[in-house]
């Protein structure tokens, strides 16, 4: 055990345990970096390499006006656990080692980061029942680690009283700031509205269909296509037992090339889905891999490769490789990468033919020849990665990163896609695929859009089938979201009580603001300069929104439209302070601009 006394200035007094080798030594030293900002630096050594024990840093914080607990894979779940919990675990292919405890106005009290977004570490922040205190940790090496005869990593701790959202954004830009971490370029493809076969078409393809999705949909304001699973089998069970060999079905796609070349002469750009680690029972790749895999899941027919072996690495770039060259393509949805998971048992023996003992570090191998190699071909090469692999590591290898399914659900997507903003920091953020019944209220429809506009949209609705008045809807909120694409992507982000699920968000600059009501609440704008244009978006089904102003701003011209983009109502108007009631229908807009 190791007590390390924080520096004059520090609130915290950090322990280390589990080091009883006598063989390893451990250190710890506190920086402050500035006030309310601290870095706890982590050092081992070791005479030789050996396999570290599992150990902890940890650290107390009295629960003084906290209201919840954010983390990356948090989802609809922002509550106090106790401590007796098993925290919340991250890795190179799975959520990040963050977490932020604020409080009921949305104040940061603790945010601690840990540099080692690798391999597998465990944060926790839990309630100590019997003093109301937080305990917390970080918990290295509970995964089966490589010998390592030097280990050096930092805790970030950022008690500042500042927006939970800012030192979020604090933790991305230091995280991107590390050697060998700079995110992957964005192209502007990336930055635009897509449509997605998955929910509309599922496995069920064929390429004049889905031609004429890309049509209806460029005209909506669409510009790529991400064709899903469904082109590489003729099963059509949803399963993964005939992945592997990553042929097309001709009976399907009698000529992928052309078919691609059709698209693009739609104007869209084309990308291909790949579940990267699957090789099912079915294909041809099965006998050559079946001794190289992680773990097989026997009982729905596929397993997992090792990306250890430097032949498993070899065969899955040069797929990609080829397809893009020969087909034509403009980027990859790379799924089930968080399935390179080390095995139940938790035994990732080294056997001959591996050059790697750690698994993560040969998924970071694999995912940087990919990036790097696709590039080589086309610098603007889109990738997309889904929740829960979207962490800072992923950013090196993706520049698209997608909400997980949540077909149908839009709260669920809103809340998914503002929790990969607040860390994604350029790598665009898109949602989960649109989709909606034909039957629905427009009103009710619209919602799917309204509820993801500060990500990319997905559409994945059959387009020829939609009731005008849907289709009239998708037209006006697709270009709502190009006209204010750099605002919505780009602007000043500040998602409000995570608690309650982000129920107002605003996105703002110094000539606009955005402001999206999710429920009946009030968007609070008395402490803040109104810039010449601000928008209000009714993302509910009541009639109305509030707003409360502070001082006198002036004369406004004020328009009103419905869920289609039709005007209900234009008038000019002395905007004085007061709270104010708009009469917004569902799902509709306020537009002010301020008169010279």
């Amino acid at each position: 055990m190791i007590l390390s006394k924080p520096s004059l200035m520090s609130e915290h007094s950090y322990t280390l345990t589990g080091i009883d080798d006598e063989r390893l030594q451990a250190s710890l030293s506190v920086e402050l970096l500035e006030e309310g900002v601290e870095l706890v630096h982590l050092r081992l050594q070791a005479s030789s390499p050996l396999t570290p024990p599992v150990i902890r840093l940890e650290w107390k914080l009295p629960i003084v006006d906290v209201q919840g607990v954010w983390q990356p894979n948090g989802y609809r779940n922002r509550g106090l656990a106790p401590d007796w919990t098993g925290g919340y675990r991250s890795q190179l292919t799975n959520s990040a080692p963050v977490v932020c405890l604020f409080s009921g106005s949305g104040s940061n009290k603790l945010t601690f980061a840990f540099s080692d977004t690798l391999n597998a570490v465990t944060c926790k922040a839990g309630v100590h029942e019997e003093t109301a205190d937080f305990y917390c940790s970080v918990t290295l090496f509970e995964a089966l680690s490589a010998p390592l005869d030097r280990y050096e990593a930092t805790l970030r701790v950022d008690t500042r009283a500042g927006a939970y959202y800012s030192s979020l954004e604090g933790v991305s830009e230091w995280w991107s700031s590390m050697p060998g971490m700079t995110p992957m370029p964005v192209p502007e493809p990336a930055r635009q509205p897509m449509y997605s076969t998955w929910y509309s078409f599922h496995q069920e393809l064929e390429p004049g269909e889905i031609e004429e999705q890309c049509r209806l949909a460029k005209a909506m304001g669409c510009e790529a296509v991400i064709v899903d699973d469904g082109w590489q089998t003729a099963n059509n069970a949803r399963g993964y037992a005939y992945c592997g060999d990553w042929e097309v079905c001709t009976d399907k796609m009698p000529d992928m090339k052309a078919h691609v070349e059709r698209v693009h002469q739609l104007g869209m750009k084309y990308m291909l889905w790949y579940s990267v680690p699957y090789v099912g029972k079915h294909s041809k790749a099965w006998t050559r891999f079946r001794d190289r895999m992680l773990y097989t899941v026997e009982e729905r027919g596929w397993g997992v490769v090792d990306p250890r072996y430097p032949e498993v690495r070899s065969y899955l770039i040069g797929i990609y490789e080829r397809a893009m060259l020969e087909w034509g393509l403009d980027g990859f949805k790379l799924d089930f990468i968080d399935s390179f998971n080390a095995p139940a048992d938790n035994k990732q023996a080294y056997g001959p033919g591996m050059d790697y003992v750690s698994v993560p570090e040969a998924v970071d191998r694999l995912m940087s020849d990919i990036a790097g190699r696709l590039r080589d071909l086309n610098p603007d090469v889109l990738l997309e990665f889904r929740q829960s692999y979207v962490g800072p590591y992923m950013r090196k290898y993706g520049n698209m990163f997608r909400a997980a399914d949540c077909p149908n659900d839009a709260v669920e997507n809103r809340v998914r896609t503002i929790d990969i903003r607040l860390l994604a920091g350029s790598t665009a953020a898109h949602a989960d695929m649109l989709m909606w019944h034909p039957a629905e209220p427009p009103e009710s429809a619209a919602l799917q859009l309204i509820n993801v506009l500060f990500a990319v949209p997905q559409l994945s609705v059959r387009l020829e089938r939609l009731p005008e008045k849907h289709a009239e809807m998708v037209r006006y909120w697709l270009r709502f979201w190009k006209e204010n694409r750099s605002l919505l992507l780009d602007g000043s982000l500040e998602p409000h009580h995570p608690e309650l699920l982000y129920p107002l968000v605003t996105a703002s600059n110094e000539d606009k603001l955005i402001a999206v009501a999710y429920s009946r609440t009030v968007m609070e704008l008395q402490q803040r300069k109104l810039p010449d244009t601000v928008m209000f978006v009714n993302g509910t089904r009541n009639e109305g929104i509030y707003a409360d102003f502070g001082g006198s701003s002036g004369r406004w011209r004020m328009e009103v439209r419905d869920c289609m983009g039709y005007v209900v109502e234009e008038v000019e108007l002395l905007l004085v302070a007061g709270l104010w009631l708009w009469n917004v229908p569902p799902a509709g807009t306020l537009i002010l601009n301020r008169m010279k």
